[in-house]
């Protein structure tokens, strides 16, 4: 990563190290200088946020705006969406509590295999186990950083191949993953234009990708911030406190509530 390239951009209600390390992506952590470096899009990116100052080191105005500003889901107006979840008094709790949390879009390849690997797993494990994907089967980006694989360099490495991951079962859901994603029967152009169920039909095509796993690709990897991923702490959140559902303030966006709500309660223990 060329750190003498930056780009530096005010941006409101983007709480980074937050929105990095809450349990939605896996490659982020913090360097040495105590700012948040990762890689995305086969890119590496190191971010330091000084107020609603944000300084991208590793792009510049013309990538940032090509690439990250989507990842980063910076036209959308999160500020408004989190006013409306002033409506529940739990959800404003969360936003007062935790601000600034943004939904990344990531690579949809990234985001399923990464959340077929989060099955009954913590979140350090589920780091180790991407980091050892990538550091064996991505490119070599230089300054220890690695790519996300392809489909394709899975498929040449094979089950047996993965097993220095150590992701346990896991390895041969990622196979199928690989196996159907190459191929075209999964097709994520396709799915783009979807309605929700029929998209989370398809990508249930692979082995091991259920209704959770799904709705994390969905909202993680495609955008879609109406998906609602249900893990053991959203089901103690809908059984304990919204026992008839979400309230009506979350209606199409009820992905970015749970990850209110999920960050929330898993560190404020409420």
């Amino acid at each position: 990563m060329n750190k003498q390239i930056s780009y530096t951009e005010k941006i409101p209600f983007f709480n980074v190290p937050v929105t990095l390390d809450c349990g939605q992506a896996f490659r982020w952590k913090k360097d040495g200088n105590g700012d948040m470096h990762g890689v995305a899009f086969s890119r590496a990116l190191t971010v330091h946020a000084q107020g609603d100052k944000i300084t991208f080191y590793g792009t510049d105005k013309e990538e940032f705006n090509r690439i990250w500003r989507r990842y980063f889901d910076l036209d959308r107006d999160y500020e408004g969406i989190c006013r409306g979840f002033g409506a529940d008094e739990k959800l404003k709790s969360a936003v007062e509590a935790y601000p600034g949390i943004r939904i990344l879009r990531q690579e949809p390849w990234e985001a399923l295999v990464s959340f077929i690997i989060s099955q009954n797993n913590n979140i350090p494990r589920i780091k180790g186990i991407i980091e050892r994907l990538c550091e064996n089967f991505g490119d070599d980006l230089g300054g220890g950083d690695f790519s996300f694989p392809s489909p394709e360099k899975i498929l040449a490495a094979g089950q047996e191949g993965l097993a220095p991951l150590r992701a346990g079962f896991r390895a041969k859901y990622i196979i199928d993953a690989a196996e159907k994603v190459a191929s075209g029967e999964v097709d994520f152009a396709g799915i783009e234009k979807l309605d929700l169920e029929s998209a989370a039909q398809e990508l249930k095509k692979i082995k091991g990708v259920g209704d959770k796993v799904a709705a994390c690709a969905l909202l993680y990897g495609f955008g879609r911030v109406d998906a609602l991923p249900v893990d053991v702490w959203v089901k103690r959140i809908l059984e304990t406190d919204y026992p008839g559902g979400l309230p009506a303030c979350t209606d199409g966006v009820k992905g970015i509530a749970q990850q209110y709500l999920f960050h929330w309660k898993r560190n404020c223990g409420v």
